[in-house]
């Protein structure tokens, strides 16, 4: 697949920036390394003026940029998330370094839209977000001074992306199972599933949402060490349905 499509399919999230300026200087970033999908959640100030100003030359990507309400929506179609992260959380997707994390976003770019998720300048990603992506990265820094621009990350990662995409070998899939078999699920659908998940093991009573505890971000981490298929999905939420209906009813084989 030719590089520039791979590039076209990838989106740049950035969660609750507090500063257009960085906006502006992440469009910019983006632009000079040929990606073209911005997307904002819950921006704090946006549009802006600063934003514009610094974005020079990319103010185009500013006017096209999507601004969602939550994550979730942001990622709606993905079917592959990466978030960054400066340290391993303990229920958090794994975590690796850029080279190797942007080879397998740019395999799954080859079957649809992927995402690459930014956090808040001050906070970067809470747990909670963190846990929507199937995998995070860290950019090695200075130990004795650590503190990246969002902008300057986005930058960093725009051109390991560019780099990585025009490459003369096509990046190695992840994936271990015999490739199109079934779509990847997007990232609605696995939402889909964790809900429907919940929902029945709350009713069984194996789970109280009222003490949650650390259940479901273990289960989240347990099926996002995999990249679900589309079939997948709907085979696990029809053993979940199956749970719900009154016993009698007939068997369902995939």
């Amino acid at each position: 697949m030719k590089p520039e499509i791979l590039l076209s399919r990838i989106r740049i999230v950035l969660c609750r920036p507090s500063h257009p300026g960085n906006i502006g200087a992440a469009a910019r970033a983006m632009k000079t390394m040929g990606l073209s999908r911005l997307s904002l959640v819950n921006p704090k100030q946006f549009p802006d003026a600063e934003a514009d100003a610094r974005a020079t030359g990319a103010v185009d990507l500013l006017q096209q940029a999507e601004i969602h309400a939550t994550l979730q929506d942001a990622l709606a179609d993905t079917i592959f998330v990466i978030g960054l992260s400066a340290r391993q959380r303990d229920l958090g997707p794994e975590i690796g370094e850029p080279r190797p994390m942007v080879a397998r976003l740019l395999a799954a770019a080859a079957e649809g839209e992927v995402a690459l998720v930014f956090g808040n300048e001050t906070v970067g990603l809470s747990n909670d977000e963190l846990q929507q992506c199937h995998a995070a990265v860290s950019i090695p820094t200075n130990p004795d001074f650590s503190s990246l621009n969002l902008g300057s990350a986005v930058q960093v990662l725009s051109y390991e992306l560019r780099m990585a995409a025009f490459l003369e070998s096509p990046p190695v899939s992840d994936t271990v199972v015999t490739p199109f078999v079934s779509p990847s699920a997007t990232h609605n659908e696995v939402e889909g599933f964790y809900a429907h998940l919940e929902a029945v093991m709350t009713a069984a009573g194996f789970y109280n949402p009222a003490q949650p505890g650390r259940l479901m971000p273990k289960l989240r981490r347990l099926f996002g060490r995999i990249r679900l298929e589309r079939d997948e999905v709907n085979i696990l939420r029809g053993i979940l349905a199956a749970t719900q209906q009154p016993t009698g009813h007939g068997t369902r084989n995939s």
